[in-house]
């Protein structure tokens, strides 16, 4: 009898702490579904209102080459709509009956050339920009000890082929086919390089219309140049560095858009 009197109190004592702890939970879940259902709405609102109808996480981006394919196919979209738009520019302006329109038409038609708008034909040379292999770009990465910068080709690798082409007196310059104008950005987008938009992935096709030796020459006299050509030599790193002359390069025309966009000061009151 001690025994039994001696447990009851201790069960009700721990009975007791319960029946309100209890109580607190189903205050709790009370109060906290309505909060959560309220949070998974307004998340479904903002994602829906984020991807515009698209898929957040497309599966079609897997890899490298599914992005480049699709920015590539979204890029030559926008080409031909902008070539669309640009061909009723140019029919209502030829319509305009007026001397002071139809002098500024002429000057235009006269820079066409300097601003890459002509297709121009002759000889030239191709230089070939690649990465390492990829069995020796994974014992680069697997070595911390090495430069992986040296295993790869940069964006500073394309400007001082073009940049060396240039002032060997090449006329016009290609790059994956495209035509290189004044406006024409170059720079790294991951394991990519970004050419007016679009990113390419290696290797790096570069021509060049113009006396070929001349180019050469030019070529031969570029630090980067002659930087990356001995990493090609080095059979520890392998870049691929290749050059040929052309009997005919076909470069043509841009077709892409010339407006710059710039920052302008903001006026004064």
């Amino acid at each position: 009898m001690t025994g039994s009197h001696a447990q009851t109190p201790g069960q009700a004592s721990d009975a007791g702490p319960e029946e309100p702890r209890a109580a607190r939970v189903r205050n709790l879940w009370r109060l906290g579904t309505p909060v959560m259902v309220l949070l998974c709405g307004a998340l479904f609102v903002v994602s829906a209102t984020s991807s515009e109808g698209t898929d957040l996480r497309p599966g079609r981006y897997t890899d490298l080459a599914s992005l480049v394919q699709n920015e590539s196919d979204e890029y030559e979209r926008l080409q031909e709509r902008a070539g669309q738009l640009k061909a009723q520019v140019d029919t209502l302006a030829g319509g305009v009956n007026d001397r002071q329109v139809k002098r500024k038409q002429r000057q235009a038609e006269q820079l066409r050339g300097l601003a890459g708008l002509n297709t121009v034909t002759g000889t030239g040379i191709t230089v070939v920009l690649d990465d390492a292999s990829a069995d020796v770009l994974e014992r680069a990465v697997a070595d911390t000890d090495l430069d992986l910068d040296r295993y790869i080709v940069h964006q500073q690798d394309i400007q001082a082929v073009v940049n060396a082409m240039w002032a060997g007196g090449a006329a016009a310059i290609t790059i994956q086919g495209q035509r290189i104008v004044t406006t024409t950005g170059i720079k790294c987008i991951g394991s990519s390089v970004q050419l007016q938009g679009v990113p390419y992935p290696p290797p790096y096709v570069i021509q060049a219309v113009g006396d070929p030796v001349a180019i050469t020459s030019a070529l031969d006299r570029s630090l980067r140049v002659n930087q990356f050509r001995a990493d090609a030599l080095n059979p520890d790193i392998g870049v691929r560095w290749a050059l040929s002359p052309e009997e005919t390069i076909e470069a043509p025309a841009y077709t892409g858009l010339l407006d710059i966009t710039y920052a302008e000061p903001v006026g004064t009151t």
